[in-house]
């Protein structure tokens, strides 16, 4: 267990930002894409030493994000809010600018959870539908019709939003 290890501290500084940007994809909320990101993080760090010998280190992680979030869908969600968080927040302007982005966010948050990992699996990962299934533990039948849902939901917000400014 050798979460210390200078090479894991490195990756997890380097790519962190970009961890967060998808765990908040993922999730559609700051307090549990960080939750996600920390779990993912704490995995990988425990597993280091056969992770950094693999081709793709941040692949392993988003894997574990998903799964993560698989889980988590499965069972009851018990939250706790506070009224202050612990720490102040970093600035990323990459996560800012997807958040300044209303529509894109108010669309994707509408969407139930399965369906919004799918999308982002699919189009964002670039995974495959066998692969998504397999992270998602379904079918790749219920990996199609979600994205094509997901998709269609979507493709009718934006028609609709068209319709009621036009």
């Amino acid at each position: 267990m050798r979460v210390n290890d200078p090479t894991f501290e490195s990756f997890a500084a380097q790519r962190l930002p970009a961890l967060y940007r998808y765990a908040l994809v993922l999730t559609q909320n700051r307090h549990d894409a960080e939750d996600l990101v920390q779990e993912a993080l704490t995995r990988t760090g425990l597993r280091w030493h056969a992770i950094r010998r693999k081709d793709d280190p941040e692949g392993y992680v988003r894997t574990a994000m998903v799964r993560i979030m698989a889980n988590r869908w499965r069972r009851p969600k018990r939250e706790v809010f506070v009224a202050s968080p612990p720490e102040p927040a970093t600035a990323d302007l990459g996560l800012e600018r997807l958040l300044d982005d209303d529509g894109i966010r108010s669309r994707v948050a509408g969407l139930p959870p399965r369906m919004r990992a799918v999308l982002v699996l699919r189009y964002v990962e670039e995974r495959s539908d066998e692969e998504i299934a397999r992270l998602l533990g379904c079918s790749r039948g219920t990996v199609k019709s979600q994205a094509s849902r997901g998709l269609a939901r979507l493709r009718a917000a934006v028609r609709n939003e068209e319709v009621g400014h036009g």
